[in-house]
Order: C-alpha cells, then sequence, then structure tokens
C-alpha cells in the first residue's frame, strides 16, 4: 500500500463567493417565481412551429438548418484541418519567405474580429473571386441530386455555402496552424537530428518520426478549437447561409415566441458540441495511448 497521505480538499475564497453569489441567484428565482413571472411560456407552440413544414417542403425549416450547420462544420473543419497543417508546417519551415509569409497570415487573421473578415471576405474578396474562376456559371448549371443535397445541400444556396465554408475556414486554420507549430515546437531537436543523420527523406521524417509525436501533443487543443469552429459557424448567418441561427432568427421573428425558439437553438448547439466533444476525447485518447504504446 502506499504511504501517500491523501490530499484533503481545502475551500478557498473563490469558493466561497461561487456558492454566496450560486445562493443569492436561487433566492432571487424562488421571489420571482413566488410572485409569478411575466412572461408565459409556450413551448407546444414552439415545438409545433419548429417542427412544422412549410408548404411544398418535406423537411421542417429548423432540420434544415440543422443540417445547414453540419455540412458547414464538417467541410469547414476538413478544409482548416488541411490549411492549417500546411500553415503550421510552414512556420517551422527553414526557408524564411515561406515562414514570413505563413506568419504574416495567421497574425491578420487572428488580429481581425471575425465578423469583421466575414463582412470583408463576401463583400470584397468572394464578389470577385468566384466570378473571376466562374464558378458562379458552374453553380448555377449544376443539377442538384439526392448525394449532392446531402453534401452540399440545395443548389440554390452553393454560392453562400462556398463563402461560408471558406470564411470559417480561412479564421480556424490560423488558430490550428498555430497549435500544429507549438507541437512540433515541442519535438525534442535530437528526433530531428536522427532523422537526418540517418539520411530519411524531408516527407518520411515527418510521416514517421514527426508528426506521430506531434499529434499526441496537439490533440487536445485541436478538440477546443474545433469545437469552437461549430459554434463560430453561427456567424454566418449574417451573410445569409441558411444555417441553425439564421433559421432559428427566422423562426423566432415570424412566431413571436423568442425565448422558446432561441432556448431550442442553444439546446441543438450544446447537444452537437457535446456530441463533438465526447467523440473528439476518444479519439483523443486512442492517439495517446497509442503513441505511449509506440514509445
Amino acid at each position: 500500500m502506499s504511504n501517500r497521505k491523501k490530499s484533503r480538499y481545502r475551500p478557498t475564497k473563490l469558493d466561497g463567493a461561487l456558492v454566496l453569489g450560486l445562493g443569492i441567484l436561487s433566492l432571487i428565482w424562488w421571489y420571482r417565481s413566488s410572485i409569478g413571472i411575466a412572461y408565459q411560456w409556450n413551448w407546444d407552440e414552439a415545438i409545433t412551429t419548429v417542427f412544422t413544414s412549410k408548404k411544398g417542403i418535406d423537411t421542417p425549416f429548423f432540420i434544415t438548418g440543422i443540417y445547414a450547420t453540419l455540412r458547414l462544420s464538417i467541410w469547414a473543419a476538413l478544409f482548416a484541418t488541411f490549411l492549417g497543417f500546411v500553415l503550421g508546417v510552414g512556420r517551422y519551415c527553414a526557408i524564411r519567405s515561406i515562414r514570413m509569409f505563413c506568419g504574416t497570415y495567421i497574425q491578420i487573421l487572428r488580429n481581425i474580429p471575425p465578423l469583421v473578415f466575414i463582412f470583408i471576405f463576401y463583400f470584397f474578396i468572394s464578389s470577385q473571386v468566384l466570378p473571376f474562376l466562374r464558378l458562379d456559371e458552374l453553380i448555377s448549371r449544376s443539377e442538384e441530386s439526392g448525394l449532392g443535397w446531402v453534401l452540399f445541400g440545395p443548389s440554390r444556396l452553393w454560392e453562400n455555402l462556398i463563402s461560408g465554408v471558406l470564411c470559417i475556414s480561412f479564421i480556424s486554420a490560423a488558430y490550428i496552424a498555430e497549435v500544429v507549430r507549438a507541437g512540433l515546437t515541442s519535438i525534442p531537436r535530437g528526433q530531428w537530428e536522427a532523422g537526418e543523420s540517418l539520411g530519411i527523406p524531408l516527407a518520411d521524417k515527418y510521416r514517421f518520426i514527426i508528426f506521430p509525436q506531434a499529434l499526441a501533443r496537439i490533440a487536445p487543443p485541436l478538440t477546443g478549437q474545433y469545437i469552437s469552429l461549430v459554434k463560430d459557424s453561427s456567424i454566418v448567418s449574417l451573410i445569409s447561409v441558411q444555417e441553425l441561427t439564421f433559421v432559428g432568427s427566422e423562426i423566432a421573428n415570424s412566431s413571436g415566441l423568442l425565448f422558446e425558439v432561441w432556448l431550442l437553438v442553444a439546446f441543438v448547439y450544446f447537444c452537437l458540441c457535446f456530441l463533438l466533444s465526447i467523440s473528439l476525447r476518444q479519439v483523443e485518447r486512442r492517439v495517446t495511448r497509442h503513441f505511449h504504446r509506440g514509445v
């Protein structure tokens, strides 16, 4: 048996302040409940409104918003991960010009408010880039199929979806790049020198030596970044991407059930982020277990 003494928890002043604050809030809630709350909750009508389909549309508007949020988050996460890893490796590159370019991109995106960047990108960049690449003509000629609707949604909204995915991806990639750079920096110098002394090509050195070790270190912060990406996807509702926040705003304004609808929207976001957190935690444990087993 271990001779260690069991550490005893000692409450601090902050704990006391939190307990006192919760007690005061509970008393206020009890007092307001006893004299009656002015707002009349109407959950039956709210749920009926949310899950009722419009004329000519099989899927309820609220459910289409959830689908759009999932599409937006998945595509943005994939593109942001790819771009973030490229920028992170570029930040650790020996070529100065590449290192400066990646560093400039990261500093600009991290120091501009996301809302301002989305407006700049959508109204000034996206409106010029898509016509220049003739993507708007390609989108207008595309025919919507079953698989296309699942992956990209209605074809008439593909242009907004592309703009939203690029906006969220560019913003999240800057933070993922810093996570990757920190993970590469944490690798001992001896590991890099060992690969060089064995004459291993650069790509194989990253693949078999550096990335397996770095991935175990960057998995926890990447989990938080992906959860933030899902929540940040709500910002693109301002450029008419019909995701969950946009749909919730439309339903709340048309029905007048502001509190009920927005609480339902918040609950859906909580469920999505909570399930994502549990899933990524399992992935993180497997990556860490595999790394320690290899060591």
